[in-house]
């Protein structure tokens, strides 16, 4: 039974992604190990802590010896590897547990920030920017690209902030930190909702400019399409014509940023965690890099390369799919 020709060449894709992931995780892994050979802290001296001050250099040269931080780097980054691909993924010396314990505890948190946010910003930026290019040169156009501009230059730091400031502080209407109110005894989906609402809106403005901004000029081009000039010859509905035929031509490099522009959302995920003190990858990732924590940091380095590789090549075949005149195996 022969394959599909789409399959085929999806199953191309996979393979030349597959064929630069390797490389791209190899060097991450290579450029983490070096970061944390070349630091001056000793790791025996940080996992003893304060008990370090009155330990004997015999006990601390046996737990470099236990370790093997004494062994040359090819043999200790070796090591390393194995026991990523076993997936044991070291000792946090910030957190004093597992590497795999607290991603386990604070990786979901993380991504239902990034999902939620990511999605409010699909749809918002769909919607106005389709409008703007509707109404090119309007009122509602310029303000919107006016507001757009000036959110892109406003730090997401500050833009948490700010928001804290006068929704939670001068407003009182929102929470301005953490899931769970203090005098929570439980966690509820609803309790933690209520406190999701200023991290996920400035995590999602933060964002936005990028897309938004995006759709008005791909709408807008798309507009000056032959094939939307018929629709619109025909005398078929403005929004028919808007979300019918121009918007469906200008998704399609609107995939390629959604893809390309996760890092960034990663990014700014790391700083509105810290800002609003949510349990997730943020805040332990600010202590590790404080902490020269290298386990940690180096899992979840390697892991955000990987979930962007990923992205990657979830929005080449998206792509694909979207257009069927996209050669896969071209």
């Amino acid at each position: 039974m022969t394959r599909s020709p789409r399959l085929a060449g999806a199953g191309a894709v996979v393979r030349r992604r597959l064929l630069v992931a390797v490389p791209v995780l190899a060097a991450t892994s290579v450029g983490m190990f070096a970061l944390g050979a070349a630091s001056p802290v000793d790791p025996a001296k940080q996992y003893a802590g304060a008990a370090a001050f009155t330990a004997s250099e015999e006990n601390l040269a046996q737990l470099r010896a236990n370790w093997g931080v004494d062994d040359p780097l090819p043999v200790q980054y070796l090591r390393w590897i194995g026991n990523l691909v076993q997936g044991d993924l070291g000792w946090s010396t910030s957190r004093h547990e597992p590497v795999a314990s607290v991603l386990a505890a604070r990786a979901g948190w993380t991504l239902l920030l990034i999902g939620v946010a990511l999605a409010l910003v699909l749809i918002a930026s769909l919607l106005l920017g389709a409008l703007a290019a509707y109404r090119r040169g309007g009122l509602f156009d310029s303000a919107l690209r006016a507001a757009a501009y000036a959110v892109q230059s406003m730090p997401v730091f500050w833009l948490g902030l700010a928001a804290i400031a006068v929704f939670a502080l001068a407003l009182g209407w929102m929470p301005a930190g953490g899931l769970t109110d203090v005098t929570a005894t439980s966690t509820s989906w609803s309790d933690v909702a209520h406190h999701l609402i200023l991290p996920v809106g400035v995590l999602a403005v933060s964002q936005a400019p990028w897309f938004v901004l995006f759709v008005r000029d791909a709408v807008a081009e798309s507009m000056r399409d032959d094939h939307v000039l018929a629709a619109r010859a025909r005398g078929l509905p403005g929004r028919t014509v808007l979300f019918g035929h121009a918007l469906r031509t200008a998704l399609l490099p609107f995939l390629t940023l959604v893809g390309t522009h996760l890092p960034e959302l990663v990014g700014g995920a790391v700083l509105v965690e810290t800002v609003f003190s949510l349990p997730g990858l943020g805040a332990v990732t600010v202590a590790a890099a404080l902490g020269s924590d290298f386990p940690l940091l180096a899992a979840i380095t390697l892991i955000t390369t990987a979930v962007v590789l990923a992205a990657n090549l979830a929005t080449d075949l998206a792509y694909a799919a979207a257009d069927p005149r996209v050669r896969l195996d071209g």
